[in-house]
């Protein structure tokens, strides 16, 4: 199976060479371990004001996130480790396991301590998952494949948008939101058996992997990062919170340094340099996400200040997300000069969102007057930003990476995604407990929150669209090999 580089400006496939023929099973299975996480986080982000009003542990709300993202910052690490043990279909099917015994753990949760550690659990499943879904595009798939499928994995979480909010809604309105974390194990007996059947890879594309070793030491300091921003979000001075984001940025540096020495390395030659190309598309990636990770407080913002339903809520919520599909799937095909506006347009329209988020949420006022399609249009309008360009980026990664990098380049995908997402709820964490949400709390406290939390995160995309040009500024890497059209449509063992 062909993994030959192409240049990053390199038109695409069709859709038809994507979900045709071999690659049509190979799709469904990939997105599928995309769709049981991406459903998993919109259930959660559903029912989470229900858990807490029922076992309490209001403080602690972005940790549900924040650790289940860490643990899953682990696992997507060693996820190539695991592959070389024991190949890819029992890594996909070991992570579906682990993953099914985290949400039966969330399931029988008596209080807030015991459900952060299933979701621990549960994220060191989804992190495999999720990682192998990504790195296996490099793998089953020919480069000009690449943003199609990328976008088909986007795509995944624009449907999961219709999924899991309407199975977090209905369980969290029944009074029964364990029911929620029940209803995945049977979603995990059906992605195994695709993953038995339709998910088989060469011996030599195995052994192309054994060449990797885990990067442990830089991995436990990347996680160590985000625990350390995650548990200054707990108090409510602003010196802690000050002193845990420099600790997370002093690790991040260590993790820089130890990449210069050589050894092991975590991400890509040149990734931690805004001077590289590859290292400014990674800041831009993480920038975008960060503005995203503000959904993760909107179902509580719009229960408590507007009064929603949890099912509604959850369906606005998840309208961010699909944003980011529709825009995908719009933007994927394009090539030159247009991927490169729509690129450098992204992070405009996601600042724009926030800041009228900033003004409708606090407000129920504003609600009442002008009704719910303002606040539609400025939600799905954070995601239809990053959704513009992401494609674009990632595809521009995997191709911008030097040639004997290109597998940690794919598995890097997982890695930086899950830690600008931890990184962004630990953020939204600490500045929801300094603007007041759970002291003095009630409609005061959420108010205030909501209104600072959007301002406060519209300067990540605003920083992205400087590092976005940056990225475009400089000059792809050469092009190593040509792709036949034969290797579009590949057999699957």
């Amino acid at each position: 199976m062909s993994a030959t580089p192409t240049s990053p400006d390199a038109p695409s496939a069709s859709w038809a060479d994507l979900l045709s023929g071999r690659n049509a099973l190979r799709s469904i299975t990939l997105a599928g371990g995309i769709g049981m996480h991406a459903t998993n986080v919109y259930i959660v982000t559903t029912i989470l004001p229900s858990v807490v009003k029922d076992i309490g542990g209001l403080e602690y709300y972005a940790w549900a996130t924040s650790l289940f993202v860490v643990a899953s910052i682990i696992a997507a690490g060693l996820a190539s480790r695991l592959v070389e043990w024991i190949g890819y279909r029992p890594a996909c099917l070991l992570a579906l396991l682990v993953f099914s015994l985290g949400s039966a753990g969330c399931a029988l949760a008596p209080h807030m301590v015991w459900l952060l550690l299933a979701r621990t659990v549960q994220g060191f499943g989804g992190g495999v998952l999720v990682a192998l879904s990504y790195a296996m595009i490099r793998v089953v798939f020919a480069p000009p494949l690449w943003s199609r499928a990328m976008a088909l994995m986007s795509g995944m979480w624009g449907i999961s948008t219709l999924s899991g909010p309407a199975i977090g809604g209905m369980f969290a309105q029944a009074g029964s939101w364990r029911g929620a974390f029940w209803s995945l194990l049977p979603a995990a007996v059906i992605l195994a058996l695709l993953v038995q059947f339709t998910l088989k890879v060469p011996a030599e594309t195995r052994a192309e992997e054994k060449a990797n070793s885990i990067p442990i030491t830089k991995i436990l300091l990347l996680a160590a990062a985000v625990l350390s921003v995650s548990a200054a979000s707990l108090f409510s001075s602003a010196i802690f919170n000050l002193g845990g984001i420099l600790l997370g940025i002093a690790l991040v540096g260590l993790i820089a340094w130890l990449e210069q020495r050589g050894g092991t390395r975590l991400l890509p030659t040149g990734a931690f340099s805004l001077r590289s190309r590859i290292g400014a598309l990674y800041a831009t990636m993480i920038l975008m996400i960060l503005g995203l990770t503000t959904e993760i407080y909107v179902p509580y913002f719009l229960q408590v200040i507007q009064g929603h339903s949890p099912l509604l809520a959850g369906y606005l919520t998840g309208i961010m997300s699909c944003g980011w599909t529709l825009a995908a799937l719009l933007f994927s095909s394009y090539g030159g000069s247009r991927a490169k506006f729509v690129m450098k347009a992204g992070p405009l329209v996601v600042i724009a969102a926030l800041l009228a988020l900033s003004f409708m949420l606090p407000s129920a006022a504003a609600l009442n007057d002008y009704g719910l399609l303002p606040l539609c249009i400025a939600l799905i309008l954070v995601g239809f930003g990053i959704g513009m360009g992401m494609p674009h980026l990632m595809a521009k990664i995997l191709s911008s990476a030097p040639p004997d990098e290109g597998n940690l380049a794919a598995y890097s995908l997982t890695t930086v995604q899950l830690f600008a997402t931890a990184i962004g709820a630990a953020l939204a964490g600490m500045v929801t407990s300094l603007a007041g949400l759970a002291d003095p709390g009630g409609l005061p406290g959420a108010a205030n929150a909501a209104q600072w939390l959007f301002i406060c995160f519209a300067a990540a995309p605003l920083l992205a669209f400087f590092t976005v040009r940056q990225a475009l500024r400089l000059n792809a890497p050469a092009v190593a090999g040509a792709v036949r059209s034969e290797q579009l449509q590949e057999p699957l063992s």
